[in-house]
């Protein structure tokens, strides 16, 4: 009877002898959410594609309730080329691109998504060129010769053609398609832009760009962007937030952070709120000013967590117990805020500063308490997945 350490030893030597386990050229980076149905397909049509090159796929799956994880690691125990990295408490298709890569070995790496809506059969082509040398990274491009976008309704071409304008302010490369999330590039080229990394929403490649230490050598190869075979697609409003975000730190990033400025327009946007209340309840309805005040301003905070949780901290949301306990310490916090704006402001008042020096420094510091402390206490780690 065999004993465990000789099936172990014989099953290693299995693995050892097949053609597969052969140390991989190429990486395949699939970030995953709710991709259950498309991993087996994916595999298959990259197997087709890629029929002399020794390559290996990583899917990033970041904790699907559909079992996306455990069909990879299925597919993983017969074919030693795929592999997962389950992510927990964390989400975004930046920084499952970026853990991917890094969990990956081969010399180059390509990024791809699981919905079959980029065509591997360019795959060849793109490691043909970027093992050539002459160039860092080659992208999938749906907008040079050749290329086309699809079935894509007028209002989402017209969003993907003024990103893509944007997307200058931040590259200042020329770049046809700046938005593909399609992409091949050496090793060496990622890991010198690694560390400059935003991981800010979904558009890595932008960032890759952006944070490169210096010009990367590109070219863009044509294909034809295909509908979903199954799954949602991940494109939507926040996606679209997301990306701003991208590009404020990517312009102004180092003089203030993106989440101060996202935080601070949600903060102006509650003001209005506080005092289309008060002058309601206060004018309108006839209520005290005190509560009209108090009113406005516990709707006003509310506003600003949620909006706060799903935006400014978008990456760190929470939900369930925390969110409540999150809304709670954000009361806390802003309360003292509060108080620290009128106090300030008082204080230079009585010291003889015009009016509006004192009216912007208790909103100033008050804004700078409240994004710090709430930041600290609120949000202060991994939200929801």
């Amino acid at each position: 009877m065999l004993t465990l350490e000789t099936k172990l030893q014989a099953h290693s030597a299995r693995i050892a002898a097949d053609a597969h386990a052969t140390a991989p050229l190429l990486s395949i980076v699939v970030p995953t959410f709710g991709e259950r149905d498309n991993v087996e397909e994916l595999v298959r049509r990259i197997d087709l594609a890629l029929p002399r090159t020794a390559w290996e796929i990583v899917f990033v799956d970041d904790d699907s309730p559909d079992g996306t994880a455990e069909t990879v690691r299925s597919l993983g125990r017969h074919d030693p080329r795929v592999r997962c990295v389950h992510r927990i408490g964390r989400r975004g298709l930046s920084s499952a691109c970026v853990e991917g890569i890094l969990a990956s070995s081969a010399p180059y790496v390509a990024v791809m998504d699981a919905d079959f809506q980029h065509d591997e059969k360019i795959l060849p082509l793109m490691l043909l060129r970027v093992a050539q040398g002459n160039v860092d990274i080659v992208v999938g491009s749906r907008h040079v010769e050749g290329g086309s976008i699809g079935n894509w309704n007028n209002r989402r071409a017209a969003m993907s053609r003024f990103a893509a304008q944007l997307s200058r302010l931040a590259t200042r490369v020329d770049l046809q398609d700046p938005m593909s999330g399609y992409f091949m590039m050496s090793r060496e080229a990622f890991m010198g832009a690694a560390r400059g990394l935003s991981l800010i929403g979904f558009k890595i490649l932008l960032d890759i760009f952006a944070s490169a230490p210096k010009p990367l050598r590109y070219e863009e190869i044509p294909y034809r962007f295909r509908g979903r075979l199954s799954g949602e697609s991940k494109f939507d409003s926040a996606a679209m937030w997301d990306y701003a975000m991208l590009l404020a730190d990517k312009t102004i990033g180092h003089v203030v952070p993106p989440r101060f400025v996202a935080f601070s327009i949600v903060g102006a946007l509650g003001t209005l709120v506080h005092m289309a209340t008060l002058t309601l309840l206060l004018k309108a309805l006839g209520v005290d000013f005190n509560l009209s005040q108090a009113g406005a301003a516990v709707l006003a905070m509310t506003g600003n967590f949620f909006l706060n949780n799903a935006l400014t901290y978008r990456d760190k949301r929470l939900a369930g117990r925390r969110m409540l306990v999150g809304l709670l310490t954000f009361y806390a916090a802003c309360g003292i805020g509060a108080a620290a704006n009128v106090g300030i402001a008082d204080y230079l008042f009585v010291s003889h500063h015009a009016w509006w020096i004192a009216g912007l420094s208790g909103v100033l510091i008050g804004a700078v308490w409240n994004y710090a402390t709430t930041s600290v206490f609120t949000w202060r780690g991994p939200g929801r997945p």
